[in-house]
């Protein structure tokens, strides 16, 4: 799991965004197994709203609130707190749903007064650079770019009104259906809502101020669970294993050490639980404890590609890369599509400087940039390796790369430039230097 801090740029027309929201700023995360996870539920949710589930994104936001919203573009934010707060999977895709509806119905672009379109045209340009921020996979990185703080996502522009809110209802129900599941999920959670309204708004949880509750709401989901003609409640096993598995990791990671004991206590010798405890026991600095409860994971379920790489990534992070390379190689092996799991294996690759590495360093970061082509920690690890086999031009057209991806133009012009001078003219490679120094020229000059 990555953790990506992702510092607010101050925009004059975000006038209803708090001094502490854009101060602190937004954590993001990154994590192969929770993005899979997440993605493996919105998926059918999006195929029924008739979207591509390959243009839509969606990112995970480290707040322990209850919220979630969707930005112009089909962007979609997901707090940890919602996640955690989430019972069952239909929960969890009951909102995700919800906020589908909105994105399908097109009510993140219908604000039409002059202001709120500037401000739109704002977040846009902002969000390439929460793109570049989240492509990093660096621990503790700080981005360069921004994100609507999460105060500003609860006033005017993205609160949405009661006749919007019971549109993506509606759509969520149909979405629901469609993918063969019960709405009793996105009941469960409006009911959770229905609960705040008596509680003063300061203490409401965030997702009630953007989407206004109706006791007539809650009406037409009760009507539309008891219309249902499913099994209500007939999970598959494994979105049940995975939901699982996914709040055990958010809570070993995010959690205090207290609350996962709580959670989790030794009595329970459940695959989540242990699981949990292993990363707590990782996140309080007990390494050899947590490679053990790891290492017995593991031979239980030794196929099992993200329990490899969490093992890779407690070695890994305290130096042990000659340790952690089987496990990522393993995992790599047992998920070949997942690109931060490879990432991972590349950065070791990287790190253990040794020659004979270097060429399969760069077949896997080729893997990676196939999948996340504007991420700049495979292009910043492409660009080491091809510096150490004297490929000075591609590393500095790597480096290019990266710049641009980072959103940083005139950084990516003079790498750009360097390449350039270093590569043979005409070539594919030169040709990419070129566009690469004009693209990012001209960002540099709306920039300015």
């Amino acid at each position: 799991m990555r953790f990506i801090k992702i510092f607010a740029l101050l925009l004059g027309l975000l006038v209803w965004t708090s001094a502490t929201a854009w101060a602190q700023g937004v954590t993001v995360i990154r994590d192969a197994e929770i993005e899979h996870s997440v993605r493996t539920f919105a998926t059918p949710l999006f195929q029924a709203a008739g979207l591509n589930p390959n243009t839509l994104e969606i990112f995970l936001i480290e707040e322990d609130t209850l919220n979630a919203f969707v930005v112009p573009g089909g962007k979609m934010f997901l707090n940890t707190g919602l996640i955690l707060r989430t019972e069952e999977p239909t929960q969890l895709m009951g909102v995700i749903a919800h906020e589908t509806g909105h994105i399908a119905a097109g009510h993140t672009f219908s604000r039409g007064d002059q202001v709120r379109n500037a401000t739109l045209k704002a977040i846009a340009g902002a969000l390439l650079g929460l793109g570049a921020g989240l492509a990093t996979g660096e621990s503790g990185a700080a981005a360069a770019g921004s994100i609507i703080g999460q105060d500003m996502a609860l006033r005017g522009l993205l609160s949405f009104t009661r006749g919007q809110e019971n549109a993506a209802d509606q759509a969520a129900i149909d979405y629901m259906r469609s993918a063969g599941y019960s709405p009793q999920g996105l009941l469960d959670f409006m009911q959770i809502m229905e609960d705040q309204e008596a509680l003063m708004s300061s203490s409401q949880e965030p997702y009630l101020r953007t989407h206004p509750m109706t006791r007539d709401r809650v009406r037409a989901l009760e009507q539309a669970v008891r219309e249902y003609s499913g099994e209500a409640g007939d999970i598959e096993p494994e979105l049940a294993r995975m939901h699982a598995r996914m709040r055990a990791k958010l809570s070993g990671f995010l959690e205090s050490e207290r609350r996962v004991q709580r959670r989790y206590p030794e009595s329970d010798t459940s695959v989540p639980a242990r699981y949990a405890r292993a990363i707590s026991d990782y996140r309080n600095g007990r390494l050899e404890r947590a490679l053990d409860g790891m290492g017995a994971l593991i031979e239980e379920h030794p196929n099992d590609a993200f329990f490899h790489e969490m093992r890779g990534q407690m070695l890994m992070e305290h130096g042990r890369l000659e340790e952690a390379l089987p496990d990522y190689r393993t995992a790599t092996e047992l998920l070949p599509e997942e690109p931060l799991i490879r990432l991972s294996l590349a950065q070791v690759q990287v790190h253990l400087d040794r020659p004979e590495m270097n060429e399969a360093a760069l077949e896997n970061l080729a893997k990676v940039r196939a999948r996340e082509d504007d991420n700049p920690t495979a292009w910043r690890l492409t660009a080491i390796a091809r510096g150490r086999q004297g490929d000075k031009g591609r590393a500095a057209l790597a480096l290019a790369e990266m710049n641009y991806a980072r959103a940083e133009w005139r950084e990516a012009v003079g790498q750009a430039e360097r390449a350039k001078k270093l590569l043979d003219n005409s070539t594919p490679a030169w040709l990419r230097a070129s566009d690469l120094s004009e693209a990012a020229s001209r960002r540099a000059d709306e920039q300015n």
